[in-house]
């Protein structure tokens, strides 16, 4: 998925994070600039869900920024991208999808689908796995293609027509059960995992991998799946997304994830605080596991204002709210 820019728009995901270590760390979270900035903003837009859903608040929040409209797990990032990239014609509506190579670790009872994030996977070793898998997916009628980034392909065919699929942000880090069943629906997907864990484990890639002491690539997570029936903005009217909280929320690394906050706090936020007493219209957007919330400045007169300042609410304790 292509990050929009636009320097006066942040879309931070993982702002706030429901597991136990991320959320015990926000208890003493210090966050001046964010603290500053909340007063003087307000909430133009939530959108507040289960965490249940399958596709998480901040991919909601991009989309609804772009003037996509789709059903939950069916934000057609893939056909997004293949236009973005000319694989594809503008509204056009083929069905495309993103396939992530990754990891996934058989537990006793369960398997778990590591972060493709942490595998180092380069390009000779995506291609490589490309121009093997190939012919399977072929048999299915679905063409592969390369991305711009190494392990991330991209994926066209009927079988993606409204087919719902949970977010990688979603999935990473849990058992595929819970993001994945095997449902009437995904059975084709599961199918072709099953082809590709078995052609997988007989590839030179992985042996080298494996000599090197990283993790075998050893299936693909499928989502981003759809059409994209309609035009989007360009993606310098959109935001900025920020995505430095991501890694540590989902390994649950308290420290790693507060040091992060702060660099976000001192460094980004702290120039939209320094853009909004300019008379910049900013607009910042926070996303956790159930919410993403949209704040932006209200017209409001100088008692308002002053009122504002001593009715505030934290920036820790919203952010534990999302």
């Amino acid at each position: 998925m292509a990050l929009p820019l636009s320097p006066t728009h942040l879309l931070i995901p993982f702002a706030g994070r429901g597991s136990s270590a991320c959320a015990a760390a926000l208890a003493t979270l210090q966050l001046p600039n964010l603290d500053a900035l909340l007063t003087r903003l307000a909430v133009a837009h939530d959108d507040t869900q289960a965490d249940t859903t399958l596709t998480p608040p901040h991919e909601r929040a991009l989309a609804r920024a772009l003037g996509i409209d789709a059903a939950d797990g069916c934000i057609a990032w893939g056909a997004r991208e293949a236009q973005q990239t000319g694989l594809s014609r503008a509204g056009s509506d083929e069905p495309w999808a993103v396939l992530t190579l990754c990891h996934w670790e058989v537990a006793i009872d369960e398997v778990v689908l590591h972060d493709p994030g942490d595998m180092a996977i380069d390009a000779a070793e995506s291609q490589a796995l490309l121009e093997a898998a190939r012919p399977f997916f072929q048999e299915d009628g679905i063409v592969l293609r390369r991305s711009a980034a190494p392990g991330r392909w991209l994926a066209r065919g009927e079988l993606f027509r409204g087919l719902a699929t949970a977010s990688l942000d979603r999935a990473a880090g849990g058992p595929i059960s819970a993001w994945a069943p095997l449902t009437d629906a995904l059975k084709p997907v599961r199918k072709l995992q099953n082809e590709m864990q078995m052609l997988l484990y007989t590839q030179r890639v992985n042996d080298e991998r494996i000599a090197r002491g990283l993790q075998p690539i050893n299936s693909f997570w499928l989502s981003g799946t759809g059409v994209l029936s309609t035009a989007t903005p360009a993606a310098a009217e959109v935001a900025t997304v920020l995505d430095t909280l991501r890694a540590p929320a989902l390994r649950d690394d308290a420290a790693a994830w507060a040091a992060a906050w702060q660099a976000l706090d001192a460094g980004p936020i702290a120039e939209l605080l320094a853009a909004y007493r300019r008379g910049e219209a900013v607009q910042l957007t926070l996303c956790g596991d159930r919410s993403a919330r949209r704040f932006a400045p209200q017209p409001r007169g100088a008692l308002g204002w002053v009122k504002n300042l001593f009715t505030r609410t934290q920036a820790t304790t919203m952010l534990a709210a999302l």
